[in-house]
This record gives C-alpha cells, sequence and structure tokens, in this order.
C-alpha cells in the first residue's frame, strides 16, 4: 500500500510565511526557507510554497526564493502563484523546484495544462482548486479565492486530469484556518471519481482530522499550514500517531 503524505504548506507574501482564516486576516508565521528546512527535517513527506498575492498583482513568483530552498531542504517541494506560461514553469523547475501549482492560469486557459503536461510531465504538474459551497455545488475560485467562476469543482478536477494534470490540490475555501476539520465529503467524491492522488487542504485543527480525511476522505495527501507553523501538532507525533491507527507513513527513524 502506498504511504499517505503529510505536507506542510507556506503561503509566501514578500517572502515571509503568513496564514489566515478563510483566504483572509493575515498573520505572519517566520521565514519560509528557514521553516522548510524545519518541516524536513522532522519529516514531512513534500512541502508546498504558494505566493498567494502573485497573481492578484500581476508578478511572478520569486525564482530567487525557489533557489534559495532549494538549497537548504532535501525532499520535494511544489511552487505556485502567478505561474502561466511554459517559460514560467521552466524557470522555476531549472531553479530547483520539484513540482509547481497553476489555479488562476488554468482556469483561464485549459489548454495550459496540455501544453505544460506535455512540455514537462504529468508529474510535476499540479492543478490547485480553491472552490466554496453554493448550497447543492461546489463553485472554483482563482486568484487567491477572490473570485468566483462557473465551474463546478468536481467537473473541473476531472476535466484538468483528462488534460494532463498529475495531481489535485484541494483546498475548501470554508475550511481553511477554520481548524473543523477537512472537507471530507467532497475530497472523498473528487478522489474516487480521479486515477490521479488528491491533496487535501484547509480545516486541519488535530491529528483525528487527519486520520479523517485519509479514511472518510480518500485523501492521497494531507496539506496544513497554521498546525504546523505555530506548532500546535508536531510532525512526528501526527506520523506516529496515524501509523498506530493503520495509516501507512514514511517514518523518520529516531536517533
Amino acid at each position: 500500500m502506498l504511504t499517505k503524505r503529510i505536507i506542510p504548506c507556506l503561503d509566501i507574501k514578500d517572502g515571509r510565511t503568513v496564514k489566515g482564516v478563510n483566504f483572509v486576516e493575515l498573520r505572519d508565521a517566520g521565514d519560509a526557507v528557514e521553516q522548510g528546512a524545519i518541516y524536513a527535517e522532522q519529516g514531512a513527506d513534500e512541502l508546498v510554497f504558494l505566493d498567494i498575492t502573485a497573481t492578484v498583482e500581476n508578478r511572478k513568483t520569486l525564482v530567487e526564493l525557489v533557489r534559495n530552498v532549494a538549497r537548504q531542504i532535501n525532499i520535494p517541494f511544489t511552487v505556485g502563484g502567478g505561474i502561466s506560461s511554459v517559460q514560467d514553469v521552466s524557470a522555476l523547475l531549472n531553479a530547483g523546484a520539484d513540482k509547481i501549482s497553476i489555479n488562476s492560469s488554468a482556469v483561464r486557459r485549459p489548454e495550459l495544462v496540455d501544453e505544460l503536461a506535455l512540455q514537462f510531465g504529468s508529474q510535476c504538474i499540479v492543478v490547485a482548486i480553491d472552490t466554496k459551497d453554493f448550497g447543492d455545488k461546489n463553485v472554483v475560485h482563482t486568484h487567491g479565492g477572490r473570485t468566483p467562476t462557473e465551474l463546478i469543482t468536481e467537473a473541473w478536477a476531472y476535466e484538468v486530469q483528462e488534460r494532463g494534470a498529475g495531481e489535485i490540490l484541494l483546498t475548501s475555501m470554508d475550511h481553511d484556518g477554520t481548524k473543523a476539520g477537512f472537507a471530507n465529503k467532497l475530497t472523498s467524491k473528487i478522489s474516487n471519481k480521479l486515477h490521479i492522488p488528491v491533496i487535501a487542504s484547509g480545516g486541519a485543527g488535530n491529528m483525528e482530522d487527519f486520520y479523517d480525511v485519509f479514511t472518510d476522505g480518500a485523501a492521497d495527501a494531507a496539506l496544513a499550514a497554521s498546525i504546523f507553523h505555530f506548532k500546535e501538532i508536531p510532525i512526528p507525533s501526527l506520523k506516529n500517531y496515524l501509523n498506530d491507527k493503520g495509516i501507512p507513513m514514511r517514518l523518520v527513524p529516531s536517533e
């Protein structure tokens, strides 16, 4: 059985890690590169760095930050924010990123997913989907969750898979930062419909939430931010807990 992955997410603004609730009320959470290195040492399986204002402010993700991260850590990491072309992806992968994440640019021009998968391979193309519940449907949002679209989340996830995405990063805006648990029902619906991995994001508050998203939510990986940034749940303790509960984990040997 494949191991499940624990992925700390570092939302970047002006080179610093920030964290908010429901995508707003941001507060500083430390130096991004230093935190990434610490998480790698603690046994994180991967990292995600998202320049959360890159698309809104119409600027590119900081390539220099990627270079610094690549020099400091030895686990795979994904970079997203303001990526809209083959040239952008090439620059980030050459700087040391293992995967790139696109959201707004894929919605604006879905053919970009096909182009990137063809050029670089599906294994390094992650499509991030920020979704919000509107009664009987979940709607895709862009520009850091600021702009609703007409896309239905489940249908969009299937479309980008068919276009060549290698992974889905599914963030529930309703659950983001609330620490009330992941959107397990939606995550399960999408995970069971797709044949590519789904990373669940938004809502982690305790260890049980991770267990629930791997079982009830059928997620392949779970992403969280504030509970790691503010040292509420140590990664080694979380992975030992999940392993003891029967969730296959990559454990770091104790010294």
